[in-house]
């Protein structure tokens, strides 16, 4: 299953990816991060694990996982974060943040892959399940921060 979502934001893409490639910060960017902890760092592939909220109304549900995560600046005109979930409920999940020139600012999506069968149930419904309810609120609320953090300048 694959999907994915976007934003327009008005800040070039290095501004941006200069905001979001250091994972190891995002809990002091993003309200809904309470801890990274960076377990390795090998040739530009770090591998961490991550802890957020995902909130349901009142009440914040504490989500965790492990994942190695990478970033491609090699052409600036296509900046890349890129992510493979390796413990959690996303196990195996692979994740890529692409932040592209779009008129006088960027676009900057997330697209998650992700496939797990639940026996007798098939392929598709867990993934589903976890997507709508956890994967795209927090990726969703990570991307409108970042946007607001890169457009204030």
């Amino acid at each position: 299953m694959r999907t994915s979502i976007a934003l327009p934001v008005s800040a070039a893409p290095v501004r941006i990816f200069e905001l979001c490639h250091d994972i190891g910060r995002w809990p002091e960017l993003l309200p809904h991060y309470r801890k990274v902890t960076i377990h390795s760092r090998d040739n530009g592939r770090i591998v961490a694990t991550m802890a957020a909220t995902r909130r349901f109304g009142p009440i914040n549900v504490p989500v965790r996982w492990r994942t190695a995560h990478w970033s491609d600046d090699t052409d600036p005109s296509q900046l890349r974060l890129r992510f493979t979930h390796l413990s959690g409920p996303t196990r195996g999940m692979d994740v890529t943040w692409r932040i592209e020139p779009a008129g006088a600012g960027s676009q900057v999506s997330i697209e998650h892959d992700f496939t797990r069968p639940l026996p007798i149930l098939g392929w598709e419904i867990f993934p589903a399940l976890i997507d709508r309810l956890f994967v795209r609120p927090i990726a969703g609320r990570t991307l409108a921060r970042f946007k607001a953090l890169a457009e204030s300048g």
